[in-house]
């Protein structure tokens, strides 16, 4: 698929009232990257004071693009998708920080595998370096609508250090050409938030290609610092989007067991759950995300 050795790669990323942490970001990159041939691109999701200065002191050649409100994460990278001029994207999260050879090995994963359609980086915590994050997903449960990571918190001694192919990119990091958007499209902009990467992996796959983990390539996650790990905006989107991840994802019969299970287990360990840690507005934000899905039409890939 490389037809250039040396092809223009656009990174994108999303900034939203995190002005330092994106910085840092921006400053790995400048220190870390050992390939040059980047093109930068922070799209900020109308964060309540204009970041542009601070991010042309980290990084002076970035594209700083403002939008007039908050679009979500899907929109938000679209934004930045439709911008950008490389062959290739690579959509990070602004909470990584880069390692050598991060970009080199992604881009390899797409001369070595003709049918390769995205790939993502081995994930190590940045707050726990040597401990793994991601090294792959497994598959979203059809029975469940949820899944895990592969080695997900194991100590990282080299048990994943072939490059595999698997089920979904990790959204803090994902590499895809812009011909491989050009044929599926762009980030499907129904989620927000969650659940948006396997939906795009899912139809990326049904076009023919596959998903790859790329251990070669190494990135630093500091983790969900925009949302919070238990915020009531995480509790709504992960509950309204793993409803619609699987009515999307699914024939009837799968989306028919699922919707079963979530019925008559998880609606009632949740709703008891949350009233008895007395977390209300949690109650309230999970019910919101089921509400949603009544009378609301599904678009399909």
């Amino acid at each position: 698929m490389l037809k250039d050795s040396s092809p223009l790669v656009s990174i994108i990323t999303l900034n939203w009232n995190t002005t330092e942490v994106t910085c840092e970001f921006l400053r790995s990159i400048q220190e870390q990257s050992t390939y040059k041939n980047l093109e930068v691109i922070v799209v900020d999701n109308d964060s309540r004071e204009d970041p542009t200065n601070a991010f042309k002191q980290a990084y002076p050649s970035v594209n700083v693009i403002r939008n007039a409100r908050n679009l979500g994460f899907s929109a938000g990278n679209n934004v930045g998708l439709k911008a950008a001029k490389g062959s290739f994207f690579f959509i990070v999260n602004n909470d990584t920080e880069f390692t050598p050879g991060l970009i080199e090995g992604l881009l390899e994963i797409f001369e070595q595998y003709p049918d390769a359609g995205m790939a993502s980086p081995k994930f190590h915590y940045f707050y726990d370096k040597g401990t793994i994050e991601y090294a792959g997903y497994h598959a979203v449960s059809d029975l469940t609508g949820r899944n895990g990571m592969v080695g997900c918190k194991e100590k990282d001694n080299g048990q994943y250090n072939n490059i595999t192919v698997t089920n979904y990119v990790h959204g803090g990091g994902m590499m895809i050409p812009r011909a491989v958007t050009e044929k599926v499209g762009l980030m499907p902009e129904e989620f927000f938030l969650y659940y948006e990467e396997f939906d795009w992996s899912e139809n990326v796959k049904r076009h023919g290609y596959k998903i790859y983990y790329q251990p070669g390539s190494l990135i630093y996650h500091k983790e969900s610092i925009t949302t919070g790990k238990e915020s009531p905006l995480k509790t709504f989107y992960l509950t309204r989007n793993r409803i619609l991840f699987m009515r999307r994802n699914r024939p009837l019969l799968k989306r028919s067991v699922f919707l079963a299970y979530f019925t008559c287990f998880t609606i009632p360990k949740n709703t008891l759950t949350f009233l008895y840690k007395g977390q209300r507005q949690h109650l309230r934000s999970f019910w919101r995300g089921i509400m949603w899905h009544f009378n609301k039409k599904i678009t399909f890939n």
